[in-house]
Parts: structure tokens; sequence; C-alpha cells
């Protein structure tokens, strides 16, 4: 009996064993040695996405032996945790550490955002291949082509809020009027606070008629294999690689840029050619919602930056200068995770201070909530502007402008969601640039605070989400 008795016991104490290091590894309980693991109290709302810190039972304990795992924002948190300090935009699963411990404190789970309902599209629409991402301007048509990427960067990465543009742009002869520069670098970072970085720079280009001679913006195909002086874009769909620099676009200061992207699927948004898209000598896709890690070095100093970017690939026959007068153009991030692309094309001067457009062909509303996966087209369109700036004459650069957007008649299965969409856009931080006599065409790139609401209905309830955003904008006008 005493021998049995052993042999349990053992048993017990393997299993208290077991029991404690389970415990252990689920941070029930600390390191055997005594880890001091602080006790904080979280408040979670559920409507506002946000974690709030109620108490904490030291007022020395740092946010760096706090390690947060999840979709969140942790840019408002200092050196010390105090009563209020907040993790905000919060999304899916939320994991709470003790770094020094390796012990987990807590788990938060905060359920994702409604399902936007989403359009049912083609397969060609969403099809680019390594042709379509290469040149198409070497013909003698002379086309017009442009490659850009832009990125709103990470709340808690070194450049907090920030936006940077990358645009690599053969203009046709004639859209800078009797100016023989047409070539354009764009390399632009805008802060929220202000500060400004960067600019533009039109170069001269020997070629006639678009196929003999150089060219300062070298391109070819397959894929974007781009090289404007130091500055180069390479790579194919999903991934490319960005390098920016120029000293002649800020002469104050040293700018180097390396930027990775990574996409999902990209999406046509018009050609003329009904089948292959990319045969269309009118033509446009998007990538939305890409990943975007590198470094940005700023007069010697490096950041490293992560955020949510765009890619656009555009071009058109050169006789389009002759019809279109302008464009406004926006890639929005929301803090809900959403991306929303805007675009529209103007066919007349935007003389006066206020334009409306119903239901006009030239506007594009894209949604995706899962970063380029899906996509919600809305093709009713309202813009209205509402505040312009007089760059020189007649010539004038929205500011801000509102948009109301919803599903249109033609789209049949999206109707009966009653889909709603309203946006307040505002250029908060730009970079100007301005061709006067005799070109009159004016350019505005940077940053714009996005707010605004979308509602939509289906089988379960009503829903209401509100939208705020930061987002980068580029808009043309010329006379």
């Amino acid at each position: 009996m005493s021998s049995r008795r052993k042999i349990n016991a053992i048993i017990v104490i393997i299993m208290i064993l077991i029991a404690g290091y389970v415990l252990y590894m689920m941070g029930y309980i600390s390191k055997p040695d005594g880890e001091n693991i602080p006790n904080i109290v979280f408040d979670k709302d559920e409507d506002k996405d946000t974690l709030t810190v109620l108490s904490v039972s030291d007022n020395k304990v740092l946010w760096n032996d706090i390690k947060i795992d999840g979709d969140c924002d942790k840019s408002t948190l200092e050196k010390y945790i105090q009563v209020g300090d907040q993790i905000t935009d919060c999304i899916g699963i939320i994991k709470i550490y003790h770094r020094p411990s390796d012990t987990l404190l807590y788990t938060y789970k905060f359920e994702p955002a409604p399902r936007l309902p989403t359009s049912t599209l083609l397969g060609n629409s969403r099809d680019v291949s390594p042709k379509d991402e290469g040149a198409h301007f070497k013909t003698i048509l002379n086309l017009r082509e442009w490659w850009y990427y832009t990125v709103v960067f990470n709340k808690d990465c070194a450049l907090p809020g920030w936006t940077a543009t990358i645009g690599f742009c053969h203009m046709a002869w004639g859209d800078l009027r009797l100016t023989f520069k047409p070539d354009i670098l764009v390399v632009t970072l805008h802060s929220p606070d202000g500060k400004e970085y960067g600019g533009l720079i039109n170069k001269e280009r020997k070629e006639i008629l678009g196929v003999i001679g150089s060219s300062t913006l070298e391109a070819n195909t397959p894929g974007v294999d781009l090289k404007f002086e130091n500055s180069w874009a390479k790579g194919k769909s999903p991934e490319w690689h960005i390098h920016a620099e120029d000293n002649e676009i800020d002469k104050d200061h040293d700018i180097i840029i390396d930027l990775d992207y990574f996409a999902s699927y990209p999406y046509w948004v018009q050609s003329n050619a009904l089948f292959d898209k990319g045969n269309g000598n009118i033509a446009s896709y998007i990538f939305t919602g890409c990943e975007v890690t590198g470094e940005i070095i700023i007069d010697g100093a490096t950041y490293e930056v992560e955020g949510i970017g765009h890619h656009e690939h555009s071009w058109s026959l050169g006789a389009a200068k002759f019809f279109i007068k302008g464009w406004d153009w926006c890639h929005m991030r929301f803090n809900n995770g959403w991306n929303i692309y805007y675009s529209k094309y103007y066919l007349t001067n935007q003389i006066l201070d206020q334009k409306t457009s119903r239901i006009n062909p030239y506007a594009t509303i894209i949604i995706t909530t899962d970063q380029g996966e899906t996509l919600t087209l809305l093709e009713d369109i309202d813009i209205t502007t509402q505040q312009t700036d007089t760059l020189f004459l007649l010539l004038k650069m929205p500011s801000r402008f509102s948009i109301k957007a919803k599903t249109s008649a033609s789209q049949l299965l999206l109707k009966s969601f009653n889909i709603n969409l309203n946006l307040d856009i505002l250029a908060e931080n730009t970079y100007d640039k301005t061709w006067k006599f005799p070109t009159y065409l004016g350019m505005k790139i940077g940053l714009c605070t996005v707010n605004g609401r979308i509602q939509w209905s289906d089988s379960d309830e009503d829903h209401d989400i509100e939208l705020i955003g930061t987002g980068t904008i580029w808009n043309m006008r010329k006379v």
C-alpha cells in the first residue's frame, strides 16, 4: 500500500507541475524568479475600437516593457503607462505581453466591421500582365504615360501619418505648351504637422515622334522597369522596389527613398479595349491597399517606415491634351482598415469656384475593405468643390471638396443594399507646382485629411460607419 501511495503522490506532483507550466505559458502566473509583473486594468470600448488604461499598479511602468501584438494604433503612448492612455483603432485579436517575464497579460477580441457588399467583376478586369506593366509610349502615336506610387505611413512607425508620392511621368508633346521638358519626376514627403520635402522636376526630352533619340525617363518592358537619372522603379506584380533621389527637386534637403510594395489584385479602372484591357491606347489600372515597407533618409537621418500604399499605371493618346482640362485623384486610407480610391477627369475649364457633376462617366469611386482583394464600385457620383486656391489668372485648384456616391440604377446586384457614401476631403499639406505663360497648368500633390460616413442595408440590419482617414492627393488644372 505504501508503494501505491508513493506512486499516487508522484502522479499528483507531476500533474501539479504540468498545470503550473500550462498556467505559466498562458500568462496566469509569473516566472518563479519573482519578476515584478505590473497589474494594468484596461477598459475595452467596442464602439470606438479602443483600449483605455483605467489603472496601473506602479507609475514607473514603462510602455517599452509591454509588447502589444495585433492591428492597432499605439502612436499616442508615451514613456510611462498612465491612467487614460489609449490603444486605438483595434481590429481583431489584440494580445498584451510583459516583455521582461515573457508573460501574456491580456487577450482582447474586437469584432471586425460589418462586411460591405462587393461588386461582381469580370476576370479580365482583374488581370494585369508583365507586358501591361511595361512601357507603351514608344510608338509614333506619342502616348502619354504615367507610373506612380503613393503611401500613407503607419502612425506607429518612424514617420507617423506622413505621406509619400513618387511619380515617373512621360508627358505628351504639347502638354506643357512650348516647353521642351515633358519628362517629369515627382518625389514628395508631407507630414501631418506641415513638414514638406521634395517636389517636382521636369527635364528635356530629345526624342522625335516618341521613338527616335534619347529620353530622360527610360522605360522598358516587361514589368515595371523605369529610370529617371538616379531614381528608378523595378518589379513585376505583385512586388516592386522604388528608389528615389534628386538633389534638384529639393535644393535645401537631401532625400533618399527606398520602398518595397507588395500588392494583392489589380483592377482596370478604364480601357478602350473590350477584352484584353492592356491593348487599349487609353487605359489605367490600379493596385490599391498595398503593403509598403522600407526606409527614408532625410538630411542623413534614417527612418524605418511601413504603411499602406497605392500604385497606378495609366497611358493615353497625346491627343487627350485637347479635351482633358484637369483631374482630381486621391487614395484614402481609413482608421478601420478600409481604402478608397477616387478619380475624376474634367472636360471643361474649371473656372468657377463650385462645380457639380451628377452620374459622371469620368468619375470613379472604388472601396476595398481587405486591401484590394474585393472591391465595391459606386457609379452614381456627385462632386462639389467647396474651396479653391487661385494659382494665377483664372486657374483655380481645389483645396476642399465633398463627394456623394451611391450605386447607380445599372448596378442591379448592389442596388438593393442602398449604399450611400459621403466624404469631405481637405488638402492639408501639399506641394503646388505651376507652369505659367504660355502653359497655364498647375498641380497640387500631397497630404489630405478625410472625414465621412457610409451607410447600407442588408438582411441583418442597417449599417452606419464613420470614416476618418488620411490620403494622398494629386490634382491638375489647365486653362
